[in-house]
C-alpha cells in the first residue's frame, strides 16, 4: 500500500491530504506538523482573530474530527529534523522515523529576523501562528500602543485591528512609502490616507537602529515608544530541510508544474516553492499565498493520483483593512504603465498594470467587477483598449469582453 507523508500541517499540507481522499487516494496518509493545532487558517490571524472575532474552531479548515474519518493519521506537534530521500524516510525530533513511498513538504514560511541590537529580545511579536497572534492580542487594548516595524499587508493589517481594539498605531517603515515592494504607489497613498484617518501614526523613510524596553530606536536617534512591538519585514522559505536533503532550491525548493521537486518521490507546495505559474508564461516564482497554498495542493494530489492536471489558474491575493477590500490579481514584473480606473478619493478604484496592449496585474479596491475582469484577461491574455479600460462609463464586463 502506497503511503503518503505530508510534513507541513498548515493550509497546504491540511488541503493536500483532504484532496487525497477526495481524488480516491485509498494508501495511507500521514499529516505531521509542527503547531499543537489542526490545520487551520492563517489570513484571519491578523484581523477576525485579533479583534476577537473568531474563536479556534471558527479558523479551522475543516473539524478536527475529520481526519479521523478520513482514515487521516494527523500527528500536531511534531518537528521534522530531517529527511532521507535514498532510504525515503523522515525523522522528527522525538526520534520518529516515518518512512513514506510518497513526500509532500509543506512547512511554509517564516519571518524574517532584523540583525540589529536587541531583535533578540523575547518581548518582540512576529505573526506567523495562532501562538503569535494570541500573544498580539493580548498586548493590544485601550491605553496600549503598538508600533509596527514593516509596512507590508500583514503590518497594516495588524496596525488597523490594534486601532479597531482601541490601542495607539505607529507603522515604522524604511522605504519612502508603504507596501513599496509590492504595490502601486496610488495604492500606496490609498492607504497611507486611509490609515492617517483612523489615527495610525506612519513613519516612512525611516531606518530601525534597534530595539529597547520602551520601544523601537530609530536611526536618527529618535525613540519610537511603544508597549509592544510587532516586527512584519518579510518572510523566508523554510526549505532548510530539503537544502540538507540535496533537493533543488532557489529562493525556496524549486519545482515543476506538478509541484514535484528535484527528487521525483518528493513533492512540494505552498510558501516554501519557487515555482513556475503557467498562467503567466512560466515566469517563476515564489508566492506567499492561500490560493497559492491550493492551487499547488491540487497539481501535487492530482500528480499523485494520476488524474489531469488543474487548470492554471492566475496568481491572487488580498488584504482586509477597516471597511477596505483589496483584491490584487496577478504580478506587476515587467508592466510598462499604469492606468487608474475609478477614483481613490471615492474609495472604490482599481490600478491596472499593462505591458504592451496586455493587463499583467490588477489591484482593485472595493472594485469587484475590476478585480474579476482583470483576472480573467490576464488568464486570457486578452489585449485591452486603455482608452476604455480607463472610462469608467464602460462596464468593466464590456472591457473584459475585447
Amino acid at each position: 500500500m502506497t503511503k503518503v507523508l505530508i510534513i507541513g500541517a498548515g493550509h497546504a499540507g491540511g488541503t493536500a491530504a483532504a484532496l487525497l481522499r477526495q481524488y480516491g487516494f485509498d494508501g495511507a496518509v500521514v499529516l505531521a506538523g509542527e503547531e499543537p493545532a489542526p490545520p487551520y487558517q492563517r489570513p484571519p490571524l491578523s484581523k477576525a482573530w485579533l479583534k476577537g472575532e473568531a474563536e479556534l474552531e471558527d479558523v479551522l479548515l475543516r473539524p478536527e474530527s475529520f481526519y479521523a474519518e478520513q482514515g487521516i493519521e494527523l500527528r500536531t506537534g511534531v518537528t521534522a529534523t530531517a529527511i532521507d530521500p535514498a532510504a525515503k524516510t523522515a525523522t522528527f525530533a522525538d526520534g520518529t522515523v516515518e518512512p513514506y513511498d510518497l513526500l509532500i513538504l509543506a512547512t511554509g514560511s517564516t519571518a524574517r529576523k532584523l540583525p540589529l541590537p536587541g531583535a533578540d529580545r523575547g518581548e518582540l511579536l512576529e505573526l506567523r501562528t495562532l501562538a503569535d497572534a494570541q500573544r498580539l492580542k493580548a498586548a493590544l487594548g485601550p491605553g496600549r500602543k503598538l508600533a509596527v516595524v514593516g509596512g507590508g499587508y500583514v503590518g497594516l493589517e495588524a496596525a488597523a485591528s490594534a486601532r479597531a481594539l482601541g490601542s495607539e498605531a505607529v507603522v515604522i517603515e524604511r522605504m519612502d512609502r508603504v507596501l513599496a515592494r509590492v504595490a502601486s504607489p496610488v495604492l500606496s497613498t490609498f492607504f497611507t490616507d486611509r490609515h492617517r484617518r483612523e489615527g495610525v501614526e506612519i513613519l516612512t523613510s525611516a531606518e530601525v537602529a534597534g530595539f529597547e524596553a520602551e520601544g523601537v530606536r530609530l536611526g536618527d536617534g529618535q525613540l519610537v515608544e511603544a508597549d509592544a512591538v510587532l516586527v512584519g519585514v518579510g518572510a523566508l522559505a523554510c526549505d532548510s530541510l530539503p537544502r540538507a536533503a540535496g533537493l533543488a532550491c532557489d529562493n525556496g525548493v524549486v519545482v515543476d508544474e506538478t509541484a514535484r521537486t528535484s527528487d521525483p518521490s518528493i513533492y512540494a507546495i505552498g510558501d516554501m516553492t519557487f515555482r513556475p505559474i503557467p498562467a503567466l508564461g512560466g515566469l517563476r516564482h515564489r508566492l506567499e499565498s492561500v490560493p497559492n497554498a491550493l492551487e499547488q495542493a491540487k497539481q501535487a494530489a492530482a500528480a499523485i493520483v494520476g488524474r489531469p492536471a488543474p487548470a492554471p489558474e492566475v496568481p491572487w491575493f488580498w488584504s482586509d483593512q477597516y471597511e477596505v477590500k483589496l483584491q490584487i490579481a496577478g504580478l506587476g514584473d515587467g508592466a510598462d504603465r499604469q492606468v487608474v480606473r475609478g477614483d481613490p478619493t471615492a474609495g472604490a478604484f482599481a490600478v491596472f498594470h499593462v505591458k504592451g496592449d496586455r493587463i499583467v496585474c490588477v489591484e482593485a479596491v472595493n472594485a469587484a467587477a475590476e478585480f474579476m475582469g482583470g483576472r480573467q484577461m490576464i488568464g486570457r491574455g486578452t489585449p485591452v483598449d486603455l482608452a476604455r479600460l480607463a472610462d469608467t462609463t464602460v462596464p468593466m464586463k464590456q472591457v473584459a469582453a475585447g
